[in-house]
């Protein structure tokens, strides 16, 4: 039951992983930053609109940015909210 899309295509771009499970929808945005935490991943989602493919009525959706250190080559940033 479970939807997994890598590399959605959206009118504004590309959801690096969609995941449709039921009612609730969970967009992940993936970014190598060069040593810390900057946060794109998360606003990408939210500017460009990502969520509205999936708006529908009782469709919660999920966005999840994910930041990985380029340096470190490791987790850097984990934000997550309501879309």
């Amino acid at each position: 039951g479970l939807d997994a899309r890598p590399e959605d295509i959206t009118h504004k771009g590309q959801i690096d992983l969609s995941l449709r499970y039921g009612a609730l929808v969970y967009l992940f945005e993936f970014k190598v930053v060069a040593e810390q935490a900057e946060g794109r991943a998360l606003r990408q989602l939210l500017e460009k609109g990502y969520a509205e493919k999936f708006r529908t009525p009782g469709v919660t959706i999920i966005l999840i940015g994910i930041e990985f250190s380029q340096q470190e080559r490791n987790l850097v940033d984990f934000e997550s909210c309501e879309g």
